[in-house]
């Protein structure tokens, strides 16, 4: 399968009403979204191992004046663990045949994980494209 240059990722808060824009529906939190009913929810697949570690949640709290140390130290766990490497890998693999709607329950649209998560998807996936290019 030939890796194509451009990829159709999106964030969505979990509350969000299902879209046929979205294409895989993926919830990136390790914790299910209280009140969240799992039949309305449409996931295609839930990845809890992609989440932030409690502690790394814990101590960032949605708090945006560590949302850059965060997002380091998120970065950090995605690269170092070996279950949330394989998630990365899934996400990566389902970017390669349709688009791809990362889901997550955290309130704040602006300073949440799956922003993160997303932006290092893409860099993962520029740098395997980078690398298979001729």
């Amino acid at each position: 399968m030939t890796l194509r240059r451009t990829f159709d990722l999106r964030t969505k808060r979990a509350y969000d009403p299902p879209a046929e824009s979205d294409g895989a529906r993926v919830l990136v939190d390790r914790l299910w979204p209280r009140g969240l009913r799992k039949d309305k929810a449409e996931l295609s697949v839930w990845l809890k191992e992609v989440a932030p570690s409690p502690e790394l949640r814990k101590w960032f709290g949605h708090d945006p004046a560590r949302w850059d140390e965060f997002s380091d130290r998120y970065r950090a766990e995605l690269a170092g663990n070996c279950d949330a490497h394989d998630a990365v890998a899934r996400l990566a693999e389902l970017l390669k045949r349709r688009h791809v709607t990362l889901l997550y329950a955290a309130h704040d649209t602006a300073h949440n994980h799956a922003l993160v998560l997303a932006a290092y998807l893409c860099d993962h996936l520029k740098d395997e494209y980078d690398r298979s290019a001729p």
